[in-house]
């Protein structure tokens, strides 16, 4: 007779993590393409960095890797956009909480836990405020040099947290 596998428990999983350096825009496009060949219907992407970091453009990648409609663009004034898929993939529903106050209740009016499990929803600026929509996510922090600069290097944090990302080949990013 088979043993039942244990639950899942977060406390004995340290979270899959790795970490980049992209030099150039079209390099960060390119990781999102790549990325988007790791992501399914359910998942939350949640992208943090300075302004200028390059959040925009790594959804943009997303988007072409994910095959959706639309040019995907900054939805800093509409707060939110859904590309629907061209194929039988998952829309992307892209967001900017920037302009949003903390907490999930004021961003209810977006209905991301009704979009969650048939979209890829990315958030950008959605610390403190989307992380109650699941436990499974996966947290992009972008790092580049402040001030007066045209340095393009980035480097980039991916932390999958919760089982959905334990294995989910991260790691294969870095290739």
């Amino acid at each position: 007779m088979e043993r039942p596998a244990a639950p899942y428990d977060p406390a004995e999983h340290d979270p899959a993590e790795t970490r980049l350096t992209i030099t150039s825009p079209e390099q960060m496009r390119e990781l999102g393409r790549r990325l988007a060949k790791l992501l399914r219907a359910g998942d939350l992407v949640m992208l943090s960095g300075e302004l200028g970091a390059g959040k925009t453009t790594l959804t943009r990648g997303l988007g072409e890797g994910l095959g959706v409609r639309g040019a995907v663009t900054s939805p800093t004034f509409v707060i939110a956009r859904v590309h629907p898929s061209l194929g039988d993939g998952p829309p992307l529903v892209h967001v900017d909480a920037y302009r949003l106050g903390g907490g999930l209740d004021e961003m209810e009016d977006l209905d991301l836990d009704v979009s969650l499990p048939d979209s890829v929803i990315v958030v950008e600026w959605g610390e403190g405020k989307v992380e109650e929509l699941t436990e499974d996510r996966l947290q992009v922090v972008i790092h580049r040099a402040v001030g007066d600069t045209t340095d393009e290097v980035r480097h980039l944090t991916l932390t999958g947290l919760g089982e959905r990302w334990a294995d989910a080949g991260l790691e294969t990013l870095t290739a």
